[in-house]
């Protein structure tokens, strides 16, 4: 498991290119027939990715980094399937997850393992986990079960699909909120106007990208704004002072989870245009 520890604005400020993508960029988290894990101090997240290829792989616990018996003894964890189909089972129950379905899996559920249902057309399950104070139940959603909410317009290139899974009013969590927002074609931007939550840090997963396609993702402060060049299938750790907002050279689908201090999904602190520098 690789740790990434927390930063703040001040110090963003000095880093160089390579320095920005160490701490925040998450290059590679799929790896064929492996399950690889980060370890963020950024309101502790767990970032994973799985392939499982003709095999089982378990969802372990790092002893050294969560100090715990097994992995959701004090955590919980969403799922969401970006590849083709696949199994996840959790104690013994088994979930079927096709692409863009999401399970979440609450604190206590000791054994959780992946599997592909085609080992030829793997499955690829992306996950977030952060600690747990209370113990909900193991939900499946598919994606043609969640409410879609449509926003944006092609005058303002962000003509979007948002999927909630995890919030208040859908599957019931202790912290974590989860969701995807899909940009329809000819649709490049994301969260802009931006915005900062103080009391919520945010991760980003951008996927559904062609080879060539990338996104320039910004953040940092608002008055000291940053950008990383993001390729399909990596993630962005975004602290609760930095903006997070995109702008791709095609339309792209990206993964968003927040954990902080609540759950509130409108509780964003807004920028207006004229305030970026």
């Amino acid at each position: 498991m690789e740790i990434r520890y927390a930063t703040n604005p001040e110090q963003t400020k000095t880093y160089d290119t390579e320095k920005l993508r160490d701490e925040y960029l998450i290059e590679r988290l799929f790896v064929p027939g492996e399950l690889k894990m980060v370890y963020s101090h950024v309101d502790r997240y767990i970032i994973g990715g799985v392939i499982p290829k003709g095999n089982t792989l378990q969802l372990e616990a790092g002893k050294k980094e969560i100090g715990a018996d097994y992995f959701l003894e004090r955590r919980e964890i969403g799922i969401i399937n970006v590849g083709s189909a696949g199994v996840v089972t959790v104690d013994g129950q088994e979930y079927v997850l096709e692409t863009k379905d999401c399970l979440y899996v609450g604190l206590g559920n000791e054994e959780v393992t992946f599997t592909s249902e085609d080992a030829n057309s793997p499955a690829r399950f992306y996950f977030i986990s952060v600690p747990a104070h209370k113990q909900y139940e193991t939900v499946k959603l598919s994606i043609s079960e969640a409410t879609p909410t449509h926003l944006g317009d092609i005058s303002g290139s962000n003509e979007r699909t948002i999927y909630k899974y995890i919030h208040p009013d859908g599957i019931q969590s202790s912290q974590l909120v989860m969701g995807m927002t899909l940009l329809k074609p000819n649709n490049m931007w994301n969260t802009m106007p931006c915005h900062t939550h103080e009391r919520r840090s945010e991760v980003y997963f951008y996927f559904d990208m062609p080879e060539d396609g990338t996104v320039f993702h910004f953040m940092g402060q608002p008055n000291e704004t940053r950008h990383l060049v993001v390729r399909n299938e990596q993630a962005v750790i975004s602290p609760s002072w930095s903006i997070h907002s995109g702008v791709g050279t095609n339309n792209y689908t990206f993964i968003w989870a927040m954990a902080g201090e609540n759950q509130s999904f409108n509780d964003m602190d807004m920028i207006e245009m004229k305030e970026l520098k």
